[in-house]
Formats: C-alpha cells, sequence, structure tokens
C-alpha cells in the first residue's frame, strides 16, 4: 500500500473519483450530482475530493477526458487487420455498442453534451470529439465516413437510451432498423 499522501496513492483515488463519478453523473448529470454523493460513492471526505480536483467542473472534464480515452481504445482495439472499410465500419460499431452496452457511459456522454454550457465541460466535451474524429477518421478514411459514423452513432444513441430494441411499435422499428 503506498503511504499517505503519494503520488500514487492519490492516482489511485483519482481513478476511483472518476469512476464514481461517471457513474453519478450518469444518473443525474452534472447539474443534479453534488461532489459530496461522488465522495461518499468513494468513501473519502469531500474536501479531500476537492485536494484532488478543485471543483465539480474540472471533475466532470477529467471523466469525460477518461472516457474520450476509453472510446478511443475500444475503437482501435477492435479495428480490423484488413483494410476493407465496410469491415472497419462494422467492427467499430461492433466496438462501441459493447461499450455503451451497459448506458452507463452513454447516459454519461449525453449528460456532457448538456453541461458543454460550463466553461471545462465544454473544452472537455470538444477535445473528446476531436479525439473521436481523428480515430474514426483514421479508422474510416475520409470525412464523409465520418459525419456518417457521427450520424449513425446518434441514432444507435437514441435507440439504447430509449430501449427502442424491447418496444415493438412501427416508429420504434424503424428508428431500431429492424
Amino acid at each position: 500500500m503506498p503511504a499517505a499522501g503519494s503520488s500514487t496513492k492519490s492516482d489511485e483515488r483519482r481513478r476511483a473519483v472518476v469512476a464514481a463519478a461517471i457513474d453519478c453523473f450518469a444518473h443525474k448529470g452534472f447539474y443534479g450530482t453534488t461532489t459530496h454523493e461522488i465522495a461518499d460513492r468513494v468513501g473519502i471526505s469531500q474536501p479531500y475530493l476537492y485536494r484532488l480536483y478543485p471543483n465539480k467542473q474540472a471533475l466532470f472534464a477529467a471523466a469525460v477526458d477518461h472516457v474520450s480515452v476509453v472510446m478511443t481504445e475500444t475503437l482501435v482495439a477492435h479495428s480490423p487487420a484488413s483494410g476493407r472499410p465496410e469491415a472497419a465500419v462494422e467492427a467499430a460499431r461492433a466496438a462501441y455498442a459493447a461499450l455503451v452496452a451497459d448506458r452507463t457511459v452513454l447516459r454519461f456522454l449525453m449528460h456532457a453534451n448538456c453541461a458543454a454550457t460550463e466553461p471545462l465541460v465544454g473544452e472537455a466535451v470538444r477535445r473528446c470529439y476531436a479525439k473521436q474524429v481523428e480515430t474514426v477518421r483514421q479508422l474510416l478514411g475520409d470525412d464523409d465516413a465520418v459525419r456518417h459514423w457521427f450520424g449513425a452513432g446518434m441514432l444507435d444513441n437514441v435507440v439504447a437510451v430509449l430501449g427502442l430494441a424491447d418496444i415493438d411499435e412501427p416508429w420504434a422499428r424503424v428508428l431500431a432498423a429492424r
């Protein structure tokens, strides 16, 4: 166990706080979640949380940055060895679908978009989109493919968050492509 106050221990706490923050923010959003709730979930005091992150915006931005890294790593790890664009799209969509299957990451990202008017959060969300555009462009090849990816992804997000795969209505079947 690292010594109290060591950077290793602080890094471990930061990771735990970010994980708890993603879960809390996914359920109640930036505005509905308190730093006290996050600190309680991790089992630390609120003052200690503020030693790790100076404010709620900085914590939320760190959570967005973490999710961006996870998304990038997931897409790259699942990219096919072949250069076929169709295979790349299929692999990327399957990887993204697996990432958002429990809906926590998906709900968190939706709340991040909603809180983008907060300066630090907005900067983090824009960094996340910039990184995802760069990653998808590398995987799929051109700007049209990137726009198609994001358009289809936004629809997939709506289908997932609303649970449309489980709704047997004509409009839901159209959106869910079934």
